[in-house]
């Protein structure tokens, strides 16, 4: 039976300071009791010698120092796992929050999981697809990956992030696929749309949804992202499914953690965040991956907006530094009206290579990929060129390199947040967009591909077979 204390000496924000304590660990959980009779729930920050401080859940208004009793419980913040939570939502502690019955539980576990050994760790090396070219053609989604979306505020990161949630499927296989969807901090405008989409489409039938509002307390905020990967690793590792799990928005859990540290009082680092926030995002990206003799897989796409749209900022810039690549969001193709605005110059994804290919995709995807990336960036230096000198300064070379990049927008990156695009018709359509190039310029082209693909029509690519 857990020892309750009615000791609390001081409460500040969501910080409760306990004193007389025996026994108490470090991230155990909390039950604390009010004079009113209502429950709420907290974890153990830190202890020292008999004074322990809590971190409540639920925020500390009401708490009367006097009369509030607490209970140290003598194990972690758990979430009980069942393949029933597949098609519910829940809130930011794991709680059913969709009118459904209570989840019962196979086992519980920690949600703050345990580290996966680097030399069971199974490389990332099989394909993705999500349906939008301008990830799919160009920085590849690979199975056991962690590739963050850096988004800003007022971009459609969230229609992109249902749109992935929507369409992601590993090709080729027959396993089971989920999708662990979790939202930190989010409105509740944008809960209901994620909410209405998923059930609209049909994509509840195999995602699970955790929720955390913005007016839910901040210090949920930071569970949240743990409880998705707690149950995207039960979906994984103990039910064989390959799982996507979705983070969105990485910077209000920041922001949640540079508020508990201020009110630790402790030294800030870069722009008032904890100088631990390195070590703090890397608990939860390096949660994504796969195990050497397990079927199942975590893919993690973590979506967090840049402050001013500064890529420096330190939570895009550690996040970078954790993650395998980056998919860029771009203000001023959103203001042209592409959907999805993805930038895909400064975007990348570091385990492409392993994804693409012969017997993955199809055997031209690398060079395609090389070529279209070349051309569309030579396309920009050309619109720029012709910004300064005018179009007439342009040669013939620089006028069909412009008119590409303007259909590459135009065609490739604007297919909207419905369509989903196999990868066969992107890589189709990269060929498609090719033939506006000179052929003597697609210099990162083997032979026999532009032999095989670059026909004009059924005729010729009949003849070259």
């Amino acid at each position: 039976m857990p020892k309750e204390y009615r000791t609390v000496t001081e409460v500040v924000g969501p910080l409760m300071v306990v004193d007389g304590v025996e026994g108490v660990k470090y991230e155990e959980l909390v039950e604390i009791e009010l004079q009113t009779g209502e429950k709420r729930r907290g974890r153990v920050l830190e202890v020292n010698r008999d004074k322990a401080m809590v971190q409540l859940f639920e925020g500390s208004s009401g708490v009367n120092l006097k009369e509030t009793r607490v209970r140290f419980l003598g194990k972690p913040l758990e979430l009980g796992v069942s393949p029933d939570m597949i098609g519910r939502i829940f809130d930011g502690l794991g709680r059913p929050k969709d009118g459904g019955p209570k989840i019962i539980p196979e086992k519980r576990l920690d949600i703050n999981g345990v580290p996966i050994n680097p030399v069971s760790r199974d490389y990332p090396d099989e394909f993705i697809q999500t349906g939008i070219s301008s990830i799919d053609g160009l920085n590849t989604l690979v199975r056991g990956q962690k590739l963050p979306i850096f988004s800003a505020s007022g971009l459609p990161h969230n229609e992109l992030a249902a749109q992935i949630a929507r369409q992601a499927t590993v090709l080729g296989s027959d396993e089971k696929f989920a999708v662990v969807f979790a939202a930190m901090g989010i409105t509740f405008e944008e809960a209901q749309f994620f909410m209405d989409d998923f059930t609209k489409t049909g994509a509840i039938d195999r995602a699970v949804l955790f929720m955390n509002l913005a007016n839910d307390p901040a210090i949920e905020r930071i569970a949240t992202p743990r409880m998705a990967l707690t149950c995207a690793e039960y979906l994984a590792f103990d039910q064989d499914m390959h799982v996507l799990v979705i983070l969105t928005d990485m910077t209000n859990y920041a922001e949640a953690l540079r508020e508990t540290s201020a009110a630790r009082k402790e030294v800030p680092g870069r722009r008032g965040y904890p100088g631990y926030l390195y070590t703090d995002l890397s608990t939860i990206y390096e949660r994504a991956g796969r195990i050497k003799g397990k079927k199942g897989s975590i893919t993690q796409i973590p979506i967090l907006t840049m402050p001013e749209d500064d890529i420096t900022h330190p939570i895009p810039d550690l996040t970078g530094y954790i993650t395998e690549g980056q998919i860029i969001l771009s203000r001023d193709l959103y203001k042209r009206g592409i959907q999805p605005p993805i930038n895909v110059v400064p975007s990348l994804s570091r385990l492409k290579d392993k994804g693409i290919g012969k017997g993955k995709t199809r055997e031209d995807h690398a060079d395609t990929m090389n070529q279209l990336y070349a051309a569309y960036t030579s396309g920009i230096q050309a619109r720029e060129l012709a910004t300064i000198l005018g179009e007439t300064a342009l040669s013939d070379v620089d006028i069909a390199f412009a008119r590409f990049a303007e259909q590459f927008d135009e065609k490739y990156v604007n297919q909207g947040f419905n369509y989903n695009r196999s990868i066969i018709e992107t890589l189709d359509l990269g060929w498609e967009l090719l033939r506006l190039i000179p052929r003597e310029e697609l210099k990162r082209i083997r032979f026999e591909f532009l032999e095989k693909y670059l026909a004009q029509d059924k005729k010729e690519k009949k003849g070259v077979r």
